[in-house]
């Protein structure tokens, strides 16, 4: 008689494991801890998130699954192969970065610091398994476990109206979208009679007449709960305003770790799963990936350095755009006969826009300890009073725009060119070229207001005055004219995203590398 208990590797899944350990952990010792020592909670927490990055060395040199069938053991529901350690890397990173952000966040808008640290390792877990993930109900187990924490991480700030109404936002769409992506996944089960990813593209190889339409509004409508989390046109408009709602370490996390995640998803439905309806997602694809990229530029263009949240609504706009890109190289692997070697071009653009986006956050999570309005216009003298982050935040817009000195955002979008060119999709490419001369406007257009002379200050300021005072009255003079000491995480963020970006700027090959390797 077959055994029906499966092996466990553990070492697979010790990354996702070890986040969950964590959170586990944290939620627990809240519990116990005094409300003075419950700061401690955070590096706690950044050590479990570097502990699980550290969990991905020993699975650097091969692939392992986990999860398999007893009854056949080539199907399994985990593999940790190089996509796997690649996304978990940058899932990871992601976190640890934005929990170094939060450390400062926490204490100055008084959050709850159980609850938050919590709920970021949850997510951070769940966004961990996710590119592991083999079978249609773990991905979703996976994607809502990611998410659900990612609700109330928006919505932290109590009493706050913006912060209350951006989870709301987010929550009701989020879940519109799940709702849809079940049906897809009930579509294709009762087509298939199978969850797991290579059994289903096994399945959809010889599909009978009568379910083919079953299976084509299968494939679409799956499409669906991951293209919301990549935050492609037109599951984009929760973007602006959570991010402008969220608590800012949190949006600069959803903008990284939440497109890991939905981009993996995409990913592994379409190259794994429906090889055999290509000609059904790859145009799908396509036209998403160009009007993503356009509805994200032009909202981005359309922001007036003087409003209110300018800064984090252009960032957020921007990340609409980015993922225009990133959707490009998956339209690609429809066309091509080797899919999978067009997802390399995806993971090297989503490493690069992981590591100078979280940057560019990390540089307005510092200016907004001053100047809570995030306005752009409140960068204005950046670089005469703290030169570094000036410099910092000049190097991570021109990265994201493509030029040098950011020579890993030209090598990243030179890439995605190529696949699109390759695989025939010209038209497409165009529309890229388009965009990206849209985009250089707004980011040199900030850039440029970086080094630009500081307005006078009040008289007030002159004076003497507190700060706060003139932070109160709305009229908050630039960074230049009130200097404080940066905070030790901040600083840790941005000098750990700079000098990332440096090394990849400095040996771009690694993107090439990338993107010519097989990853799945």
């Amino acid at each position: 008689m077959t055994s029906l208990v499966q092996s466990v590797d553990w070492l697979a899944i010790a990354p996702p494991t070890i986040a969950a350990v964590v959170a586990l952990i944290v939620l627990v010792a809240d519990l116990f801890l005094p409300e003075r020592r419950k700061a401690l909670l955070g590096p706690v927490t950044v050590a479990g998130l570097t502990l699980a990055a550290l969990s991905l060395l020993p699975l650097v040199g091969g692939d392992r699954t986990t999860f398999c069938l007893t009854s056949d053991p080539d199907v399994c529901s985990y593999a940790a192969d190089h996509f796997t350690v690649i996304i978990q890397l940058l899932v990871l990173g992601g976190a640890l970065l934005a929990a170094l952000l939060s450390m400062s966040a926490v204490r100055d808008s008084a959050l709850p610091a159980g609850e938050f640290w919590f709920l970021l390792l949850s997510s951070a877990a769940g966004a961990a398994l996710l590119p592991a993930s083999r079978d249609l109900a773990t991905l979703v187990i996976a994607l809502e476990v990611a998410s659900l924490p990612a609700f109330a991480l928006v919505g932290m700030r109590r009493g706050d109206r913006l912060s209350s109404e951006a989870a709301l936002k987010f929550f009701l769409s989020s879940v519109a979208a799940t709702a849809v992506m079940l049906l897809g996944v009930s579509f294709l089960y009762a087509a298939t009679g199978s969850l797991h990813l290579s059994r289903i593209a096994d399945g959809l190889t010889d599909v009978p007449v009568r379910f083919d339409s079953l299976v084509t509004a299968g494939v679409a409508l799956t499409l669906v709960g991951f293209a919301f989390k990549a935050a492609a046109v037109p599951f984009h408009f929760w973007v602006p305003d959570t991010y402008v709602g969220a608590p800012l370490p949190v949006a600069a996390y959803l903008s990284v770790v939440g497109k890991a995640v939905g981009f993996s998803g995409l990913i592994l439905v379409t190259v794994l799963a429906f090889p055999a309806y290509a000609d059904v997602w790859g145009p799908i694809v396509a036209v998403l990936a160009a009007l993503t990229m356009t509805a994200g530029n032009v909202g981005a263009l359309r922001q007036r350095p003087e409003r209110a949240h300018s800064a984090v609504r252009l960032l957020a706009w921007s990340s609409v755009g980015q993922a225009g890109y990133l959707l490009v190289p998956i339209a690609a692997a429809a066309y091509l006969d080797d899919p999978a070697r067009a997802i390399g071009s995806t993971v090297a653009y989503a490493l690069m826009y992981g590591a100078v986006n979280l940057g560019a956050f990390a540089v307005a999570a510092l200016v907004a300890r001053t100047h809570p309005d995030h306005r752009i216009a409140d960068y204005r003298g950046l670089y005469a009073s703290r030169p570094l982050a000036a410099l910092a935040l000049g190097f991570f817009l021109l990265c994201l725009a493509g030029l040098p000195p950011g020579i890993i955002g030209l090598f990243a979008k030179v890439t995605v060119f190529a696949v699109a060119v390759d695989a025939g999709l010209g038209w497409l490419a165009v529309v890229m070229a388009v965009n990206v001369v849209i985009a250089l406007y707004y980011y040199l257009q900030w850039t440029a207001v970086l080094f630009r002379p500081a307005p006078e200050a009040t008289a007030g300021q002159e004076a003497g005055a507190p700060e706060q005072a003139a932070e109160g009255t709305g009229t908050a003079p630039a960074a230049a004219v009130v200097k404080h000491r940066i905070p030790a995480p901040i600083g840790a963020a941005i000098g750990l995203a700079a000098v990332l970006g440096v090394v990849l700027s400095g040996a771009p090959q690694l993107v090439l590398r990338f993107a010519s390797a097989t990853l799945l």
